[in-house]
């Protein structure tokens, strides 16, 4: 891996840190449901000018419905389950519970889609649901039913990007591929459709007291512009230069970033848990993502 992708990689994990302590400042003032709604909505905008920039050709092969589907799976439920998140959790948690996304994959792929569960997958999923638990319990805020249903909402998250990647590849990368941008572009415009009709209702049965100030509707534009446009367009990037697997080690530097983000910025409260929760979780993730061993043919 050259200098140059090292820096490319630590960038787009500090980018998307950054996304939960932007949804942090933004989600307990305007509310849960305009935060995801603008967040995807921006993304899909920001998206279109890049690619039209990039010119890249908007051709989606005739799979411009699977894309919409796949993107309330990838996207607008989790991006309204994490913004419910930001209303009782601090960013550094909502960041470390993100983390467990590959070993919700290997779990689902064991469960669904006839996947292999090695001796090591087994134990790294176990390790990362022991962390999770270990940071609910004796991280910096009480045990409380506020925080086991923010943890709860982060979780359907990871489920729900299990899931996507499974679903991703058997409905489009085995039927002829299509270009991850264009995917991506799909995604973020069936995210949007898909909370539209929630956001209008919720703001006819529970408008917000105020819609922010600077801080918020920076907070917004960094989610949607930066955070979601931006980091697809630098990880896809990646994918071409690194590959999946090395692209896939962004997980492991994402926690650190959005705990310091938090910290730094948001004046959150930093706790040995922190470490003991993370340690087992990148524990995990290493059992998991870790190449293994070649068969002889």
């Amino acid at each position: 891996m050259s200098l140059r992708n090292l820096l490319q990689l630590n960038l787009l994990a500090a980018i998307w840190g950054a996304s939960f302590l932007f949804m942090r400042v933004a989600a307990p003032v305007i509310g849960a449901m305009p935060t995801a709604f603008l967040r995807v909505s921006l993304a899909a905008i920001g998206l279109f000018v890049l690619l039209t920039t990039l010119q890249v050709k908007l051709d989606f092969q005739g799979k411009f419905r699977i894309t919409l589907l796949l993107g309330l799976i990838n996207s607008g439920i989790p991006t309204l389950m994490y913004s419910l998140a930001a209303l009782v959790l601090p960013a550094g948690y909502s960041s470390i519970f993100n983390a467990t996304t590959p070993l919700m994959g290997v779990l689902i792929g064991a469960l669904f889609f006839a996947e292999q569960m090695t001796w090591a997958k087994g134990i790294g999923v176990f390790l990362g649901l022991s962390g999770v638990a270990l940071l609910t319990r004796t991280g910096p805020l009480a045990f409380s039913p506020e925080l086991l249903l923010g943890a709860l909402a982060c979780m359907v998250s990871t489920t729900c990007y299990g899931f996507a990647g499974y679903l991703t590849r058997r409905w489009l990368n085995q039927q002829g591929g299509l270009d991850n941008r264009l995917a991506s572009l799909g995604s973020m415009i069936g995210a949007s459709l898909l909370l539209l009709p929630l956001f209008l209702g919720s703001l006819l049965m529970q408008p917000p007291g105020n819609w922010g100030g600077w801080s918020v509707w920076a907070s917004l534009l960094a989610l949607g512009l930066v955070c979601t446009a931006f980091a697809y367009v630098l990880y896809f990037q990646l994918l071409t230069d690194i590959g999946p697997l090395k692209s896939m080690s962004v997980t492991f530097l994402i926690p650190p970033f959005g705990v310091f983000w938090g910290v730094l910025l948001l004046d959150e409260p930093l706790s040995w848990a922190y470490l003991s929760g993370g340690t087992l979780i990148v524990l995990a993730l290493w059992l998991v993502l870790k190449p293994g061993e070649k068969v002889p043919a």
